[in-house]
């Protein structure tokens, strides 16, 4: 048989980032003796820290046809939980491939670690849901596990595309999506569910849903009433592209008090790491009476990429909005 590394050279360097997590289930015993710390081996999660790390740093020699990368950053953390320990292992670099191996690695590593410092007191030992959480970087963007697309952020690790969970607690937020085919339900809706699931994540509190065909006047109307329901966030997604019927940035301007205009630029500025069509998005932001009204794609894909870019301004745009200092 025939092996070979793929060659990579033609690829554009982008930030790639991964988080892998797994779990190994201990006896109570151990448990204890991983949250007091005195195992007679050791401190066990310090160890199993610094064996993931090392581990990262080495997967292209572990593994055959993994390319060796310059990794930027490689983190360990742990969750303890009433019977077992979940690792989360998170790498980052700027490359031309992805990191998932780095991180899967670095987390059985972690693993593997605890089970070699807790084995002699504790025979009956699983290692199991090991798994690629997320991967970000290159032409697919944002990859999340399905398991992991309504969840807030995993502890402790540098999301780049998440706000802090709560950040939006009690917020009133509507969606709203613009698409002639999925208002008569020749199209599943599909990215308005993510922006809700996202502004439920962080704590925000969904007062509306609309899908609504690409009607200028509809649109809005749609937006002066779920503002007039107290939503303080309106979240909207298509219409932003260069047809003919794409008419969501000039519908909203019209009623708008103010243009956000950094918030388009942003996420065409991330997308086009991803996705180079990203420059032909016109997405954009308006302050809209009380309320911060957001412009994303209708590509689902774009909008988790706009999420990524402009979800972290939210909450501080909105404080300004209410007078609130700049802190």
């Amino acid at each position: 048989m025939h092996f070979r590394m793929i060659n990579v050279g033609d690829k554009a360097v982008t930030k790639r980032r991964a988080v892998a997590t797994g779990k190994i289930h201990l006896s109570v015993e151990t448990m204890r003796m991983i949250r007091d710390g005195d195992s007679p081996k050791g401190n066990i999660l310090a160890l199993a820290e610094v064996a993931g790390i090392m581990a990262v740093k080495n997967t292209s020699s572990l593994l055959p046809l993994c390319h060796p990368l310059a990794v930027d950053a490689a983190k360990i953390n742990f969750e303890i939980l009433n019977s077992c320990v979940q690792v989360f292992c998170e790498v980052i670099c700027h490359a031309k491939t992805g990191v998932e191996m780095e991180a899967l690695v670095g987390a059985n590593a972690a693993l593997l670690t605890i089970y070699d410092l807790a084995k002699a007191v504790d025979p009956v030992i699983e290692i199991d849901g090991i798994y690629l959480m997320r991967k970000e970087g290159g032409k697919s963007g944002i990859w999340h596990h399905p398991k992991e697309v309504t969840k807030p952020a995993e502890p402790g690790t540098a999301i780049i595309n998440s706000t802090t969970p709560n950040k939006l607690l009690n917020v009133a937020c509507a969606i709203i999506t613009l698409s002639d085919r999925a208002s008569t339900a020749d199209y599943k809706d599909i990215s308005g569910p993510i922006l809700a699931e996202w502004c439920q994540a962080n704590g925000g509190e969904i007062n509306s849903h609309e899908i609504i065909p690409d009607e200028r006047q509809l649109l809005q109307n749609m937006v002066r009433q779920a503002i007039e329901k107290g939503a303080k966030l309106v979240l909207l997604t298509g219409g932003t592209g260069i047809g003919p019927r794409d008419i969501s940035p000039e519908a909203v301007r019209e009623i708008s008090d103010k243009e956000l205009a950094g918030f388009g630029e942003a996420q065409r500025i991330f997308g086009s790491k991803f996705t180079p069509s990203s420059w032909l998005s016109r997405s954009t932001a308006f302050v809209v009476g009380p309320a911060l009204v957001v412009l994303f794609p209708g590509s689902p894909k774009a909008v988790k990429e706009g999420l990524a870019a402009i979800g972290p301004l939210f909450s501080h745009a909105l404080n300004m909005l209410q007078g609130r200092n700049h802190d």
